[in-house]
Protein backbone atom coordinates (compact mmCIF):
# COMPACT_ATOMS: atom_id res chain seq x y z
CA UNK A 1 0.00 0.00 0.00
CA UNK A 2 1.45 3.02 -0.96
CA UNK A 3 1.13 6.57 1.75
CA UNK A 4 2.48 9.73 1.73
CA UNK A 5 3.15 11.75 5.06
CA UNK A 6 2.51 15.76 3.50
CA UNK A 7 5.05 18.14 5.03
CA UNK A 8 3.44 21.81 5.10
CA UNK A 9 5.03 25.77 6.53
CA UNK A 10 1.73 26.49 7.20
CA UNK A 11 0.67 30.32 7.81
CA UNK A 12 -1.75 32.87 8.83
CA UNK A 13 -4.12 32.27 5.99
CA UNK A 14 -6.07 29.37 6.08
CA UNK A 15 -8.05 29.58 3.15
CA UNK A 16 -4.41 29.94 1.43
CA UNK A 17 -3.20 27.22 3.50
CA UNK A 18 -5.86 24.41 2.79
CA UNK A 19 -5.48 25.23 -1.15
CA UNK A 20 -2.13 24.40 -0.69
CA UNK A 21 -3.09 20.90 0.90
CA UNK A 22 -5.32 20.23 -1.63
CA UNK A 23 -2.69 21.06 -4.57
CA UNK A 24 -0.12 18.62 -2.73
CA UNK A 25 -3.11 15.88 -1.91
CA UNK A 26 -3.71 15.78 -5.47
CA UNK A 27 0.01 15.27 -6.47
CA UNK A 28 0.07 12.65 -3.92
CA UNK A 29 -3.10 10.79 -4.85
CA UNK A 30 -1.26 10.72 -8.83
CA UNK A 31 1.85 9.37 -7.69
CA UNK A 32 -0.43 6.38 -6.49
CA UNK A 33 -0.66 6.63 -2.71
CA UNK A 34 -4.13 5.52 -0.95
CA UNK A 35 -3.74 7.22 2.54
CA UNK A 36 -2.21 10.31 2.65
CA UNK A 37 -1.57 12.10 6.06
CA UNK A 38 -1.80 15.88 6.64
CA UNK A 39 0.38 17.53 9.10
CA UNK A 40 -0.79 19.18 12.89
CA UNK A 41 -2.28 22.74 12.27
CA UNK A 42 -2.52 22.24 8.32
CA UNK A 43 -5.38 24.76 8.07
CA UNK A 44 -3.33 27.28 10.32
CA UNK A 45 -0.45 27.29 12.69
CA UNK A 46 -0.61 30.44 14.71
CA UNK A 47 1.30 31.77 17.88
CA UNK A 48 -1.33 31.73 20.36
CA UNK A 49 -4.20 28.50 20.31
CA UNK A 50 -6.61 31.63 20.69
CA UNK A 51 -5.58 32.26 17.17
CA UNK A 52 -7.36 29.10 16.06
CA UNK A 53 -10.79 29.34 17.60
CA UNK A 54 -11.99 31.93 14.58
CA UNK A 55 -11.13 28.82 12.22
CA UNK A 56 -12.85 26.37 14.59
CA UNK A 57 -15.54 24.49 12.96
CA UNK A 58 -18.23 21.91 14.28
CA UNK A 59 -17.93 18.29 13.93
CA UNK A 60 -18.80 17.04 10.63
CA UNK A 61 -19.61 21.06 8.88
CA UNK A 62 -17.37 23.67 7.37
CA UNK A 63 -14.81 24.67 4.54
CA UNK A 64 -12.04 22.85 5.94
CA UNK A 65 -13.29 19.42 6.42
CA UNK A 66 -15.48 19.79 3.24
CA UNK A 67 -12.58 20.70 1.23
CA UNK A 68 -10.70 17.62 2.70
CA UNK A 69 -13.66 15.56 2.49
CA UNK A 70 -14.38 16.05 -1.15
CA UNK A 71 -10.71 15.60 -1.98
CA UNK A 72 -10.71 12.01 -0.14
CA UNK A 73 -13.83 11.15 -2.43
CA UNK A 74 -12.91 12.53 -5.68
CA UNK A 75 -9.37 10.50 -5.74
CA UNK A 76 -10.71 7.53 -3.87
CA UNK A 77 -8.51 7.30 -1.03
CA UNK A 78 -7.76 7.82 2.38
CA UNK A 79 -7.07 10.99 4.32
CA UNK A 80 -6.19 11.85 7.61
CA UNK A 81 -6.37 15.45 8.23
CA UNK A 82 -3.68 16.11 10.08
CA UNK A 83 -5.13 18.31 12.83
CA UNK A 84 -8.05 20.67 12.75
CA UNK A 85 -9.67 22.59 15.73
CA UNK A 86 -13.54 21.47 16.28
CA UNK A 87 -15.69 23.55 18.28
CA UNK A 88 -17.04 21.80 21.96
CA UNK A 89 -18.53 24.41 22.88
CA UNK A 90 -20.10 28.10 22.39
CA UNK A 91 -17.24 29.63 24.16
CA UNK A 92 -14.52 29.72 21.89
CA UNK A 93 -12.78 26.32 22.75
CA UNK A 94 -12.02 23.61 20.28
CA UNK A 95 -10.13 20.32 20.26
CA UNK A 96 -7.33 19.40 18.52
CA UNK A 97 -8.63 16.80 16.24
CA UNK A 98 -7.69 14.23 13.50
CA UNK A 99 -11.08 13.21 11.24
CA UNK A 100 -9.86 10.39 8.98
CA UNK A 101 -12.10 10.07 5.58
CA UNK A 102 -12.07 7.06 4.16
CA UNK A 103 -12.74 6.48 -0.26
CA UNK A 104 -16.36 7.40 -0.39
CA UNK A 105 -15.85 10.79 1.55
CA UNK A 106 -17.22 9.74 5.42
CA UNK A 107 -16.05 10.72 8.17
CA UNK A 108 -14.83 7.28 9.49
CA UNK A 109 -12.20 8.20 12.50
CA UNK A 110 -12.19 10.66 14.75
CA UNK A 111 -9.30 11.19 17.38
CA UNK A 112 -9.21 14.48 19.74
CA UNK A 113 -5.32 14.89 21.04
CA UNK A 114 -5.81 13.34 24.39
CA UNK A 115 -2.30 15.08 26.12
CA UNK A 116 -1.94 19.07 26.10
CA UNK A 117 1.02 20.94 27.09
CA UNK A 118 2.19 24.07 28.41
CA UNK A 119 4.63 26.01 25.89
CA UNK A 120 6.73 28.77 26.32
CA UNK A 121 6.90 30.99 22.81
CA UNK A 122 10.09 33.15 23.50
CA UNK A 123 12.13 33.36 25.97
CA UNK A 124 10.51 36.69 27.45
CA UNK A 125 7.39 35.30 27.11
CA UNK A 126 4.96 33.68 29.58
CA UNK A 127 3.80 30.03 29.42
CA UNK A 128 0.90 29.55 26.77
CA UNK A 129 -1.46 27.04 28.79
CA UNK A 130 -3.36 25.24 25.92
CA UNK A 131 -5.74 24.11 28.22
CA UNK A 132 -7.09 27.69 28.46
CA UNK A 133 -8.60 27.47 24.85
CA UNK A 134 -8.10 23.45 24.01
CA UNK A 135 -10.06 21.07 25.95
CA UNK A 136 -8.60 17.61 25.65
CA UNK A 137 -9.55 14.03 24.68
CA UNK A 138 -10.09 11.36 26.89
CA UNK A 139 -8.78 7.91 24.80
CA UNK A 140 -6.41 6.66 22.29
CA UNK A 141 -8.46 4.59 19.34
CA UNK A 142 -7.82 2.91 16.19
CA UNK A 143 -9.74 2.10 13.55
CA UNK A 144 -9.38 -0.65 9.89
CA UNK A 145 -8.35 0.50 7.29
CA UNK A 146 -9.22 -2.04 3.72
CA UNK A 147 -6.53 -1.33 0.91
CA UNK A 148 -6.79 -1.80 -2.42
CA UNK A 149 -5.67 -4.73 -2.32
CA UNK A 150 -8.56 -5.84 0.12
CA UNK A 151 -5.78 -6.15 3.19
CA UNK A 152 -6.93 -4.63 6.55
CA UNK A 153 -4.78 -2.58 8.44
CA UNK A 154 -5.59 -1.88 12.09
CA UNK A 155 -4.36 2.22 12.32
CA UNK A 156 -4.42 4.25 15.75
CA UNK A 157 -3.58 7.98 15.97
CA UNK A 158 -1.48 10.21 17.78
CA UNK A 159 -1.30 13.81 17.32
CA UNK A 160 2.20 16.27 17.90
CA UNK A 161 2.70 16.04 22.11
CA UNK A 162 0.95 12.53 22.27
CA UNK A 163 4.20 10.95 20.87
CA UNK A 164 5.88 11.49 24.07
CA UNK A 165 3.81 9.38 25.70
CA UNK A 166 4.24 5.52 25.33
CA UNK A 167 0.76 4.35 26.97
CA UNK A 168 -0.91 6.35 24.57
CA UNK A 169 -0.14 3.99 21.76
CA UNK A 170 -0.17 0.68 23.84
CA UNK A 171 -4.28 1.30 23.90
CA UNK A 172 -4.61 0.82 20.66
CA UNK A 173 -5.27 -2.63 20.48
CA UNK A 174 -1.76 -3.56 18.62
CA UNK A 175 -1.84 -0.72 15.51
CA UNK A 176 0.01 -1.99 11.93
CA UNK A 177 0.00 1.48 11.22
CA UNK A 178 0.35 4.57 13.71
CA UNK A 179 -0.14 8.40 11.73
CA UNK A 180 1.32 11.12 13.67
CA UNK A 181 0.64 14.90 12.52
CA UNK A 182 2.85 16.73 13.92
CA UNK A 183 3.91 20.72 14.45
CA UNK A 184 7.18 20.07 16.72
CA UNK A 185 9.45 22.64 17.16
CA UNK A 186 13.29 23.00 15.72
CA UNK A 187 14.40 22.79 19.55
CA UNK A 188 12.62 19.67 20.89
CA UNK A 189 12.58 18.07 17.15
CA UNK A 190 16.59 18.34 16.87
CA UNK A 191 16.39 17.10 20.37
CA UNK A 192 14.25 14.34 20.89
CA UNK A 193 11.77 13.61 17.11
CA UNK A 194 13.86 10.62 15.60
CA UNK A 195 14.22 8.96 18.68
CA UNK A 196 10.55 9.08 19.68
CA UNK A 197 9.67 8.33 16.09
CA UNK A 198 11.75 4.91 16.29
CA UNK A 199 10.94 4.35 19.51
CA UNK A 200 6.85 3.99 18.53
CA UNK A 201 7.79 2.08 15.59
CA UNK A 202 10.14 -0.38 17.26
CA UNK A 203 8.49 -0.94 20.47
CA UNK A 204 4.38 -1.17 18.92
CA UNK A 205 6.32 -3.03 15.98
CA UNK A 206 4.42 -1.75 13.21
CA UNK A 207 4.82 1.17 10.55
CA UNK A 208 4.79 4.84 11.86
CA UNK A 209 3.85 7.91 8.81
CA UNK A 210 5.00 11.02 11.15
CA UNK A 211 3.60 14.47 8.82
CA UNK A 212 5.32 17.48 10.11
CA UNK A 213 5.31 21.37 9.68
CA UNK A 214 8.75 22.27 8.60
CA UNK A 215 10.44 26.14 8.74
CA UNK A 216 9.86 29.39 9.88
CA UNK A 217 6.00 29.99 9.34
CA UNK A 218 4.36 33.98 9.36
CA UNK A 219 3.29 33.36 13.24
CA UNK A 220 7.23 33.64 14.25
CA UNK A 221 7.74 30.08 14.91
CA UNK A 222 9.93 27.65 13.78
CA UNK A 223 9.26 24.09 13.77
CA UNK A 224 11.47 21.35 12.79
CA UNK A 225 9.97 18.82 9.89
CA UNK A 226 12.07 16.09 9.22
CA UNK A 227 8.49 13.85 7.72
CA UNK A 228 9.19 10.20 7.96
CA UNK A 229 7.81 7.21 7.49
CA UNK A 230 9.38 3.94 9.65
CA UNK A 231 9.13 0.41 9.81
CA UNK A 232 8.54 -1.83 12.62
CA UNK A 233 12.32 -2.48 12.79
CA UNK A 234 12.39 1.15 13.46
CA UNK A 235 14.44 2.14 10.04
CA UNK A 236 13.43 4.98 7.84
CA UNK A 237 11.52 4.32 4.28
CA UNK A 238 11.14 7.99 3.37
CA UNK A 239 11.64 11.38 4.85
CA UNK A 240 11.34 14.94 3.47
CA UNK A 241 13.98 17.05 6.14
CA UNK A 242 13.15 20.50 5.19
CA UNK A 243 10.73 22.51 2.83
CA UNK A 244 7.43 21.46 1.61
CA UNK A 245 6.83 17.90 0.40
CA UNK A 246 5.57 14.59 0.70
CA UNK A 247 7.59 11.33 2.04
CA UNK A 248 6.04 8.94 -0.04
CA UNK A 249 6.91 4.84 0.12
CA UNK A 250 5.18 1.67 0.13
CA UNK A 251 4.07 -0.55 2.99
CA UNK A 252 4.97 -3.75 2.31
CA UNK A 253 2.73 -5.47 5.29
CA UNK A 254 4.99 -9.10 4.43
CA UNK A 255 8.12 -6.84 6.13
CA UNK A 256 5.49 -6.24 8.90
CA UNK A 257 4.68 -10.08 9.87
CA UNK A 258 8.47 -10.97 9.47
CA UNK A 259 9.44 -8.28 12.21
CA UNK A 260 6.50 -9.86 14.41
CA UNK A 261 7.79 -13.30 13.71
CA UNK A 262 11.44 -13.19 14.19
CA UNK A 263 11.20 -10.89 17.47
CA UNK A 264 7.93 -12.00 19.07
CA UNK A 265 8.08 -9.28 22.06
CA UNK A 266 4.67 -8.23 21.40
CA UNK A 267 3.64 -11.61 21.99
CA UNK A 268 5.27 -11.39 25.49
CA UNK A 269 4.03 -8.38 27.05
CA UNK A 270 3.14 -9.34 30.62
CA UNK A 271 -0.64 -8.06 31.40
CA UNK A 272 -0.68 -5.91 34.46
Amino acid sequence: MRIAALQMTSGLDAEANVIRALSMISAAADSGAELIVLPESFARLADRDAALSDIAEPFGDGPIQESVRFAAEKNGIWIAAGSIPVRSGDNGRFTDTTIVFNPAGEAAFRYDRVHLFSRKLSEEDIFCQEREKIDAGTTAGSFELINRDGEKLRVGVGIGFDLRFPEHFRAMATPDLILLPAAFTAQTGRAHWAALLAARAIENQCFVAAAAQSGQHECGRTTWGHTRVLDAWGSVLAEIPSGEGAAICDLELARLSSVRRMLPALACRVDE
